[in-house]
């Protein structure tokens, strides 16, 4: 059973927040992609198992289960970005067997960059620097949402240029096949074309795919932490010098022997 439209103030209500940690301990991720795609409904649900409906799209946007209004048409190659910051939702996460503390930054929708919108370029790319992993979210209902997922992920790779970085491509509403407009395998194409992982899920429908996408990235982004870690202790080690060769050793303190006694 669907939820009635909330406010912001209701929504972030039940969602416990971590306690700050030290730097490095979270987990930083983003959720980026067109209006109405339903990435707050991802996050919501991530969160608090709970679906949520409509609410203020300005403060953020929910799955609607509603077929989007995008048309058919070639490939976007302009730069997509973001209006402005959204909502950071902070919370303790259970990750194999560990309690990780993950942040997640929810955003508006995308619109095209124009010559004279530097602050949304720039809001883009705070979001894009402070994140480690990302989810690129469009949905199956719009497909003008599917074209702008190519220059999000070609602004992230600007930004992160290390391939590890965790992407993943994500095809929302997939409980709405009668309104169809992007294919599977047009979303597989494109995640191959990039190389990212990519996944349909109905967030309205199915709680354990949306965990499933989070847990995965968050995983990804904790190996990569710690991969990064181990490297800068293994900078900062002193390398210990060879060890003289003790049959030379030898030779040297018997000429030193026999110098002494002749």
């Amino acid at each position: 059973m669907r939820l009635p439209s909330m406010s912001q103030p209701f929504l972030l209500a039940p969602i416990a927040e971590c306690p700050p940690g030290p730097p490095g301990a979270q987990v930083r991720l983003a959720v980026l992609g067109a209006r109405g795609v339903g990435k707050s409904a991802m996050i919501v649900r991530f969160l608090t198992k709970r679906f949520i409906g409509d609410y203020e799209p300005n403060t953020g946007e929910a799955g609607r289960g509603a077929a989007g209004t995008g048309a058919a048409g070639p490939r976007v190659r302009r730069l997509t970005a973001l209006c402005s910051p959204g909502n950071l939702y902070s919370r303790l996460v259970h990750l194999e067997g560990d309690h990780v503390a993950v942040q997640i930054q929810d955003t508006p929708g995308c619109v095209q960059v124009q010559e004279d919108c530097v602050q949304v370029q720039d809001s883009l790319s705070r979001c894009v620097k402070w994140a480690e992993g990302f989810l690129l979210v469009y949905s199956i209902t719009d497909y003008s949402s599917y074209q702008s997922v190519q220059p999000l992920y070609q602004h992230i790779r600007k930004v992160h240029p290390d391939a590890r970085t965790p992407i993943i491509i994500v095809g929302n509403k997939a409980d709405l096949l009668h309104a169809r407009q992007v294919q599977a395998k047009e979303g597989l194409q494109l995640a191959n074309e990039l190389g990212s992982l990519f996944l349909e899920i109905s967030t309205s429908e199915d709680s354990q795919g949306v965990c499933d996408v989070f847990q995965y990235l968050c995983k990804e982004v904790s190996k990569l932490q710690h991969a990064g870690s181990t490297d800068r202790r293994r900078s900062s080690i002193i390398p210990r010098p060879k060890s003289p060769n003790m049959q030379d050793l030898k030779r040297r303190f018997k000429q030193a022997l026999s110098s002494k006694v002749k």
